[in-house]
């Protein structure tokens, strides 16, 4: 079922990332005109993910459909968590040394942009885990065999994308030749698959859940409708 305001909530989530796909259509660089398009960065990628995952929301919360409902529950198991990674790991390195993330070649992005890209999603996501969704019910061996997944296919994406434009999308996996290519996307499958773990306990202390999705507290479960 629906909860209260969460379809204006999911409206307002989905007009920042229409801005942010806005802006990638309006400020055309490079990256425009070479293989894989912006999809070659993991923030694009996990931005389409988050759009898609509000949007199935919006649809569930006009229709009440619960198949709407299920699917957009589902992608959010894999759309938040690698939010959370894609937040952590661009503010960190842009922290350590910028140029790890942003080619010096390619103008840089105003703070709006940047927030909308890098921040404003996750943010999105979980709020809406949060205060509009029942817990994920996947359990932590399927998360990291997700987050592993996840990661096996970006990095087969981003060598595809490498052998047709002679570049990589992030500076840092050129710097860190194949070895360390290698441990980077290991170390973020592990990151999100922690992530996910993360997210559940959080729910649970915020919604009075444990980890498994069973009620701690009968009351605060029958307050909250599931979907």
């Amino acid at each position: 079922m629906s909860y209260p305001n969460s379809d204006c909530y999911q409206l307002a989530c989905l007009a920042s990332n229409i801005f942010s796909f806005h802006w990638l259509m309006t400020h055309p660089n490079r990256i425009n005109e070479s293989f894989g398009w912006h999809f070659q960065y993991l923030t694009i990628i996990g931005l389409s993910l988050t759009t898609l995952t509000f949007s199935i929301g919006l649809l569930a919360d006009i229709s009440l459909s619960p198949a709407l409902f299920r699917i957009k529950n589902s992608l959010s198991v894999a759309s938040a968590p690698m939010e959370l990674l894609i937040t952590l790991l661009y503010w960190g390195l842009r922290a350590i040394d910028p140029a790890l993330v942003l080619p010096p070649d390619l103008p840089q992005l105003p703070l709006a942009a940047d927030m909308s890209f890098h921040l404003f999603p996750v943010l999105g996501l979980l709020a809406d885990l949060l205060l509009f969704s029942p817990p994920y019910a996947i359990a932590t061996i399927p998360a990291f065999g997700l987050s592993a997944g996840i990661a096996l296919v970006y990095y087969a994406w981003v060598e595809l994308c490498f052998a047709n434009n002679g570049f990589y999308p992030y500076p840092i996996f050129d710097e860190a030749g194949l070895q360390g290519r290698v441990i980077l996307f290991a170390g973020s499958a592990v990151v999100m698959g922690v992530a996910t773990a993360l997210l559940k306990s959080v729910y649970g202390a915020v919604n009075g859940w444990d980890v498994d999705g069973d009620a701690s507290h009968p009351a605060t479960r029958e307050s909250r409708k599931a979907r």
